[in-house]
């Protein structure tokens, strides 16, 4: 079982006051998908209901011993649940008091409302809203606004070096103006160059292709920088062969046949050589009588696949090497 179908055994059996309680502490997107999780999970059995519940009480008695402090436990349990990048932020409103409700909601919302929303505002404006969220939300908020805007947009997310607190508490209440409340923030490092590569990865070839144009044509060390940072298909390739196989635990074989079809022959050389000879002789018999199909399809599979591999290092299965890293 995966990490959310293991969360969202537990949560089934804690029951519905209990677990709602606890979906009340998680962010949209990891709400959603455990919600997807529940909703599909079928005939589970006792036995595994009970190894899920013991993994469980296992990983609290480890991460509860003397001398560890509220403070470390409440970290250390979200770093190991969600990985360091996305329990940040979880731990800064939990530990810390920040409040960014107004921005926080917009994740609940779907790319295009976020897109109207924001449309007429100032790009910095825009910049700030898109960082806050999660990558591919952001993704999908800039393929909905205009062309021409999309660099400068993503181009001012790499520069963002923190957020004043006047600046976010203003900025806040301007968006709690659509829901409620208002408290004071503090302020908060979003955006730079990481969360600006994280969102192009998200977005298709093209858009990702004019984007990059667009910010490289403004500020060519910085596009360079951007690039260095940004995990794409072919650099599958440069995983190691237990991160491969731990992939491949996830990624469905009709998915794989497509995104095999583009990219870099060793991405396909070191996929087949991680797979036993029976399975990799059906994957290529399928890509043979599947015939001709469109760039776009493929793509779309190569984004999913890399999507698959991002949350598997976000749970800490596998390492993704970066550019640079491989350069050495």
């Amino acid at each position: 079982m995966s990490g959310v179908q293991r969360a969202a055994v537990l949560l089934m059996s804690l029951g519905e006051a209990d677990a709602a309680q606890v979906l009340k502490h998680m962010s949209a997107k990891e709400v959603q998908k455990l919600g997807m999780a529940m909703a599909t999970m079928q005939n589970v059995t006792r036995t595994t209901v009970e190894h899920v519940m013991g993994e469980f009480v296992e990983e609290l008695r480890e991460q509860t011993s003397l001398g560890v402090g509220a403070d470390d436990y409440v970290r250390n349990v979200l770093v190991q649940a969600l990985g360091e990048d996305k329990a940040s932020g979880l731990i800064d409103r939990i530990l810390l008091g920040r409040n960014t409700r107004g921005l926080d909601n917009l994740k609940w919302m779907e790319p295009r409302a976020i897109a109207e929303m924001i449309r007429n505002e100032h790009p910095q404006i825009q910049s700030i809203v898109l960082a806050h969220l999660d990558s591919d939300q952001a993704a999908d908020v800039l393929k909905v606004l205009p062309e021409r805007t999309r660099g400068d947009i993503v181009l001012r997310i790499a520069r963002l070096d923190g957020i004043p607190p006047h600046a976010l508490n203003e900025l806040n209440e301007v968006m709690e103006k659509q829901f409620t409340g208002s408290q004071a923030t503090r302020s908060s490092n979003v955006g730079g160059i990481k969360v600006a590569a994280n969102i192009i990865n998200e977005l298709d070839t093209t858009t990702e292709q004019l984007v990059m144009s667009s910010i490289s044509s403004v500020d060519s060390d910085l596009g360079g920088q951007i690039r260095e940072l940004m995990f794409v298909f072919d650099d599958l390739g440069n995983l190691d062969d237990r991160a491969i196989q731990t992939m491949l635990r996830e990624v469905p074989n009709d998915k794989l046949g497509l995104a095999l079809r583009g990219g870099d022959p060793k991405v396909k050389e070191k996929i087949l050589k991680n797979m036993s000879q029976r399975a990799a002789q059906i994957l290529q018999e399928d890509m043979e009588a599947k015939g001709p199909v469109r760039l776009s399809e493929v793509e779309e599979a190569q984004k999913e696949i890399l999507g698959i591999v991002r949350r598997l290092a976000d749970e800490g299965q596998l390492q993704m090497a970066g550019k640079s890293e491989e350069m050495l």
